[in-house]
């Protein structure tokens, strides 16, 4: 694990023993939420880390707080959706840093006016495939001649549980497209698995990130949502970013194919606890 170090007055870590020394990932929505935790967790455990995203100024904030602990990262910007821009960043990813292991397909979106078959649009259904199902494709296809060339790898493509429970609140479009992220990583770690190359599906519960929270805007929203959830809290991006280094590192060696659940316990509950909780951490709500 890592050791904190300080070294005239800035406080850094050592990454040499860590869980992914030596090797080198590209993460994608690494502006923000998910994929910056993971950016910074994975850099922390010896990583290098090529940052992807298209907002440049909250992509430079997520490389520069990792090389002020001492870590190694490099920006580049990527719009998943376009393919010659990840064919650039594996590109980078090789020429600087000798190779690619670990790949994770964090970006997504989930639009406003995404709502039922009949009133979402075809352009919100289109760009969303675009982002959330092209871009897992188009990730992982111009990362498998790398991590080949690298002797091997895990693959991480960020689903959802929405893709395995149906919702009430119509957001069909991000649903579906979730739903054919974890159909393409069970087809690909089918595919690759005799390739030492292994493919899995995060799938994170509510979240407490700007992406939700825009959504769930007032109290009576957030708790429609949290009578479900049995831990009675929104998961941090961190804790999805740990789920991901499990997924990253040698841990997991022999898990491939997986919708790997990590949802504070809402796709295994019938009914959940009637004591009142707050949205956020161990803060008991008011009565």
């Amino acid at each position: 694990m890592w050791k904190r170090l300080n070294i005239r007055g800035i406080r850094c870590f050592s990454t040499a023993n860590g869980r992914l020394a030596n090797k080198v990932a590209l993460i994608t929505g690494a502006s923000s939420g998910i994929g910056r935790e993971a950016s910074i967790l994975f850099a922390k455990e010896g990583c290098k880390v090529v940052a992807c995203d298209v907002n440049k100024q909250g992509l430079d904030e997520t490389v520069s707080h990792i090389l002020s602990l001492g870590g190694s990262a490099t920006a580049q910007i990527v719009d998943v959706s376009n393919a010659d821009q990840f064919k650039d960043a594996v590109q980078v990813a090789e020429s600087k840093y000798g190779g690619l292991h670990v790949v994770f397909n964090n970006a997504g979106v989930m639009l406003d006016g995404d709502d039922d078959a009949e009133t979402t649009t075809e352009e919100i259904w289109n760009k969303t495939f675009d982002i959330n199902v092209k871009g897992v494709w188009y990730g992982c296809r111009a990362a498998l001649p790398a991590i080949r060339r690298s002797g091997g790898g895990s693959v991480i493509n960020t689903a959802s549980f929405v893709a395995l429970r149906g919702a009430a609140t119509a957001q069909l479009a991000y649903t579906s497209s979730k739903g054919a992220v974890l159909a393409m990583t069970r087809e690909l770690a089918c595919i690759h698995a005799r390739e030492n190359i292994r493919f899995n599906a995060l799938c994170p519960g509510p979240i407490r990130t700007d992406l939700l929270m825009k959504f769930l805007n007032d109290e009576e929203k957030r708790q429609r949502r949290l009578v479900h959830l049995p831990m009675g809290r929104f998961a941090e991006a961190e804790e999805m970013a740990k789920a991901a280094l499990f997924l990253a590192s040698d841990d997991s060696s022999y898990v491939t194919g997986t919708d790997f659940l990590v949802d504070g316990g809402l796709c295994g509950a019938y009914v959940t606890s009637d004591k009142k909780v707050s949205p956020w951490r161990d803060v008991p709500l008011e009565s």
